[in-house]
């Protein structure tokens, strides 16, 4: 049958389209977004003014290889900045990972509860997603290498996860890598490894360094607190990186975004002060929720995910309008396939302690 109109390519009516975060909550008067892991200590001030001077020279197309901001990724972590890409959000780097390594028929694996853009990117190359089972909300690594076929092209790793904050230490890693195919590309996603506080995680430069088949995104969007201007980087052998520059886009990278990136990761005092409080609070939340009877899964990021009971009265709907009434903006998570949970980034004092006293008296008891 002729087709009367043009029809995009197979995979791509399949996605479901990401939906963000919400931002707003109307008849409010102040709002406390904490549906998008953003930092409540916001970008450093150096940031801001670097970000502010290319404001002046808005004529001038940035540097296409943002090489000035690869130099100082290459120098806050001790990499060689030939190897790294910079993007517009590490997201923009996974979809052009799936386009130069997923062809039609292909397929690429991510836990049941991995970030929602795995799944999109993958679909958006007529590839198949394939899902590998969790245990206890974390990355199973037996579950991932039984579901490698010799159709496996990529295998996608957040680590640490999103929405559900948990991580699987390095030696689990290296033995995911070791069980892996040499022509299939490990991708892991460490958008919120400067959060994590654990002896046993790596964020995967030392695996990129070493092996032929796996690359590391980061972002700049979580604890830098510039999700704004979009900017992620990628880290990954000669032979990937010089593939992705291929095919990205010649400037996609705009030059606020390089300016204030330059700026944010040399305040390493900024960068310090906003891992500090996001250690006191994630504790503080997990143990204070905890004790109105909830249950949290344990997170190494900048967000907790709660769970409530599949009773009329306390489930993660009702008690998410409850919230946004009080102006309180979590994350529903039923497209994680999570419908009886709710993620909450970690606020301000003002905000974690209102959530608290509000899921309190959510549940009839007393904060």
């Amino acid at each position: 049958m002729t087709a009367t109109r043009p029809q995009p390519r197979p995979g791509v009516l399949d996605i479901a389209a990401y939906v963000p975060g919400k931002s707003t909550a109307p008849g409010v008067d102040k709002v406390f977004k904490l549906s998008s892991n953003e930092t409540p200590l916001g970008p450093s001030p150096r940031a801001i003014a670097a970000y502010n001077e290319i404001g002046k020279r808005l004529e001038d197309y940035p540097d296409g290889s943002a090489s000035e901001l690869r130099e100082a990724i290459g120098k806050s972590f001790g990499l060689d900045p030939a190897r790294i890409v910079c993007g517009a959000g590490s997201d923009d780097l996974l979809n052009l990972l799936a386009r130069a390594y997923l062809a039609d028929g292909d397929e690429a694996i991510h836990t049941t509860h991995g970030f929602l853009v795995y799944p999109i990117a993958t679909l958006g190359t007529g590839a198949k997603p394939v899902v590998a089972a969790e245990k206890d909300f974390t990355a199973d690594v037996d579950a991932i290498l039984a579901a490698v076929t010799p159709k496996t092209k990529v295998v996608f790793l957040a680590n640490p996860n999103n929405p559900t904050g948990t991580y699987i230490a390095f030696d689990e890693v290296k033995r995911l890598h070791r069980g892996l195919p040499p022509h299939v590309l490990l991708v892991i996603d460490a958008a919120y490894a400067e959060y994590v506080r654990r002896n046993d995680y790596e964020s995967g430069i030392e695996l990129v360094a070493t092996t032929d088949n796996t690359v590391m995104c980061r972002t700049f969007s979580k604890i830098y607190g510039l999700a704004a201007v979009r900017l992620g980087w990628l880290y990954g052998p000669a032979h990937v990186v010089d593939a992705i520059n291929r095919i990205r886009g010649p400037f996609n990278v705009n030059a606020p975004a390089i300016a204030a990136g330059i700026a944010a990761i040399q305040d390493s005092a900024h960068t310090e002060m906003a891992r500090t409080h996001n250690e006191k609070w994630l504790a503080w939340l997990t143990q204070e929720i905890g004790k109105l009877g909830l249950a949290v899964t344990p997170s190494a990021a900048n967000f907790v995910l709660i769970h409530f009971p599949d009773a009329k009265g306390r489930t993660a709907a009702e008690a998410n309008a409850f919230l946004l009434k009080r102006g309180l903006i979590l994350r529903q998570v039923g497209a994680y396939k999570l419908p009886n949970a709710l993620r909450m980034s970690v606020g301000t004092e003002e905000a974690n302690r209102l959530v608290v006293k509000s899921l309190s008296e959510f549940l009839g008891k007393t904060a």
